[in-house]
């Protein structure tokens, strides 16, 4: 048995990690009401989105002069780039199943469900997406995940059976289960993780870019309480200027599907981003170019 001393109250902050703050505005309440938004963006968009192509691959055309890099076939970025959006219009929706309307906020919804508790925020996307991609391919020692203390839960572990047991200030692994590795399984590791893990302790696994140049499936996070994560899902390549551009997604605060952003300091470039500026703003939160970390 594995026995450490947990904070209780950094457990419970984790749950926290998308509170707004003066670097960014969300709607709460949950409502049909809808929200001013952060920027003011047009409704055109360039480079044009296909109606009803089913991958961010499909549906998002590189701006004028770019091509998308060329990844492995098998790769996490290729994951990231295919993976499928609801139909061209659809609105994000909630645990609940409530709407978050778009003001202004994302082109695309991602097709993947996120449970019905209020857990699947912002970090927890961004694991989540990275377990998922082991998982499908079979690598379940490489999913393995930080508690905001620092205990380290590996699915290798909870596959066997065992289990995490949280009592006061002491958190240890316990054999509960029979072996099992159903994707019910990995849900309810992956919503244990929600639950103790977020922003702070996922900044901390990350490492920085030591100035290399952004790639697909990294983070741009601001750890804390509170705190924000998107991930980068696509990038494209401009041979003439030697420049890239990214696709990014979040999801938010309350629990909510993972959305595509759009790009409110650059309506001509959206929803793709230029990420070598000291500045990169989203629909709703403010990063600096240091912010971007790599698993």
């Amino acid at each position: 048995m594995v026995l450490i001393k947990i904070h209780s109250i950094l457990l419970a902050v984790a749950l926290f990690s998308c509170k707004p703050s003066e670097d960014h505005i969300i709607d709460t309440r949950i409502t049909t009401n809808q929200v001013e938004p952060l920027y003011a963006v047009q409704d055109t968009i360039n480079p044009p989105i296909q109606s009803f192509s089913k991958t961010i691959a499909e549906r998002i055309s590189p701006p004028e002069g770019y091509t998308r890099i060329k990844l492995e076939p098998s790769s996490f970025g290729e994951y990231l780039r295919t993976l499928n959006l609801k139909p061209k219009g659809t609105e994000v929706l909630y645990y609940n199943g409530a709407t978050k309307h778009n003001n202004d906020v994302y082109v695309a919804v991602i097709d993947l469900p996120i449970g019905n508790k209020d857990l699947h925020q912002c970090a927890d996307a961004v694991m989540r997406l990275r377990a998922e991609y082991f998982w499908n391919n079979g690598e379940y020692d490489k999913i393995y995940f930080n508690f905001t203390n620092g205990f380290r839960v590996d699915y290798s572990e909870w596959i066997k059976g065992h289990r995490i047991v949280v009592n006061g200030n002491k958190t240890y692994w316990n054999n509960r289960k029979a072996p099992a590795n159903t994707y019910k399984d990995f849900w309810n590791y992956m919503e244990l993780i929600f639950m103790y893990a977020g922003t702070a302790s996922l900044e901390k696994e990350l490492k920085p870019l030591n100035n290399n140049t952004p790639q697909i499936g990294d983070v741009i996070i601001k750890g804390g309480h509170p705190g924000h994560a998107v991930i980068i899902v696509d990038q494209a390549f401009n041979s003439q200027t030697g420049k890239y551009v990214y696709l990014l997604a979040q999801s938010y605060m309350p629990a909510q599907e993972i959305q595509l952003l759009k790009n409110p300091s650059d309506t001509r470039l959206s929803p793709w981003y230029d990420l070598d500026t000291p500045i990169i703003n989203t629909p709703e939160w403010k990063f600096y170019k240091d912010n971007i970390k790599r698993f």
